[in-house]
């Protein structure tokens, strides 16, 4: 395994260029990859961990999926595999995303539960719910999921869970449904823009989805989906981590890549805490005229503060002159990495589902361990913002969402080095 070690205290400055969404390219794929009938080419494609995982379960299916130059062509499923086994599938909870497609086309599915981060149980009842609605019969033993339909038939699907909308089941239930018979109207639909993007794909490949963007989808459905081409839209997350990390570090970094309305909430955020955001066509500078302010944050589905930038806010306001609140509504057991800052010099305290944070003047390098993908990231960011040496260990979670990161930030002023576990 490989590890980051970061000479913190130096400032960031220059640009950066934003990569293709994570979020977004993880459904589009499988969409391509299973409801398509001819080849689909997807540009803008980030070269992620998660990305290659999905590949390979959709190759298990029997995709065929081909890399270059920043794009990948797929080329869709040209046998009758309906399995999505557990070797594959334990590795990313996104993995999930093929139950609902391979019913439509199919008739029948076995997906295994999925894997990923460890940031507490996120269930996968909505999902099952829409199916079922849709009128698959589904049932759940040993560990897999099986679903079966003869054709899958429209309907009225409200998919608000315990915690708000729920963006992988309006993803599944959304691509399942565009080769029902009838309409479906999907209730309580999230309004990310990953999933606005995975709309305008499918309405691409023939698909008819109405609504995007709001949070009622109506779907009629048609009998075949054809490849087609599409730019993936860029990655609003992280974008967020580096106007984080140009603030942590006092820095002058021109982000590049990225539009308003994909990071308003967070953006909004920022200009609270006194960071200043000058925007224009392409993205936006990004400065620290003056001592970080505190500010509270909630997270909340889109429109709201997303819950995967709820990390790098805690890691910034552990710096800003004063005491802070993070309320996390979204994902439960989601402040672990609150400890890892803890051991560099900030102070946190957790009360159930809040972190009260109060600022400190410094923080300081320490051996620190990345407990998922967006943990990963704020300590990557505090390092850099950090007096002394911080080695990042578990880096293989930071992998999964950022495209050689500390290439990125070394090419602005960073000074991180990429090891094995043994050096």
């Amino acid at each position: 395994m490989q590890k980051l070690i970061i000479n913190g205290g130096a400032r960031l400055e220059g640009k950066i260029q934003i990569n293709g969404s994570k979020n977004a390219v993880l459904p589009i794929a499988v969409a391509a990859a299973i409801l398509g009938d001819s080849v689909s080419v997807l540009h803008n494609v980030p070269n992620l961990t998660d990305v290659r995982t999905l590949s390979a379960v959709l190759e298990g299916l029997g995709a065929s999926i081909t890399r270059k130059n920043g794009s990948l062509y797929i080329e869709p499923i040209n046998r009758m595999e309906y399995e999505a086994p557990y070797d594959l599938v334990r590795k990313m909870r996104a993995s999930i995303y093929v139950l609902g497609p391979l019913v439509a086309k199919l008739g029948r599915a076995k997906v295994s539960f999925p894997g990923g981060c460890a940031i507490g149980p996120r269930p996968v009842d909505l999902h099952i719910r829409g199916l079922e609605r849709l009128g698959a019969q589904v049932e759940v033993k040993r560990g897999y999921i099986y679903a079966q339909a003869e054709r899958l038939v429209g309907a009225e699907i409200d998919l608000i869970g315990q915690h708000g909308p729920s963006v992988g089941a309006t993803a599944n239930v959304m691509m399942a449904a565009t080769l029902a018979e009838g309409t479906t109207v999907i209730q309580g639909a999230a309004c990310e823009p990953h999933i606005s993007d995975l709309a305008r794909f499918l309405n691409a490949m023939g698909a008819d989805v109405d609504g995007i963007g709001t949070s009622t989808l109506t779907i009629r459905g048609v009998k075949q989906l054809h490849g087609t081409e599409h730019t993936v839209i860029s990655d609003d997350i992280e974008a967020g981590t580096f106007m984080v990390a140009a603030a942590m570090t006092n820095g002058d970094v021109y982000i590049e890549g990225i539009t308003p309305p994909q990071t308003h909430a967070v953006s909004e955020k920022l200009i609270e805490a006194g960071v200043q955001l000058d925007w224009d066509r392409t993205g936006v500078r990004v400065t620290t005229p003056g001592q970080l302010k505190p500010i509270d944050v909630t997270t909340a589905p889109f429109p709201g503060f997303p819950t995967d930038m709820q990390a790098q806010m805690m890691g910034l306001l552990s710096l800003a002159s004063g005491t802070s609140t993070i309320t996390e509504n979204v994902h439960t057991d989601r402040f672990i990495h609150a400890a890892e800052l803890n051991r560099m010099g900030a102070d946190i305290r957790l009360e159930g589902r809040k972190a009260i944070i109060n600022g400190v003047s410094s923080l300081s390098g320490a051996p620190v361990m990345a407990s998922d993908l967006r943990a990963g990231a704020v300590l990557v960011v505090a390092g850099m913002a950090a007096a002394g040496e911080t080695t990042v260990s578990r880096i293989y979670h930071i992998d999964r969402g950022y495209e050689a990161i500390e290439k990125k930030l070394n090419s602005i002023g960073a000074d991180i080095r990429r090891v094995s576990d043994s050096e």
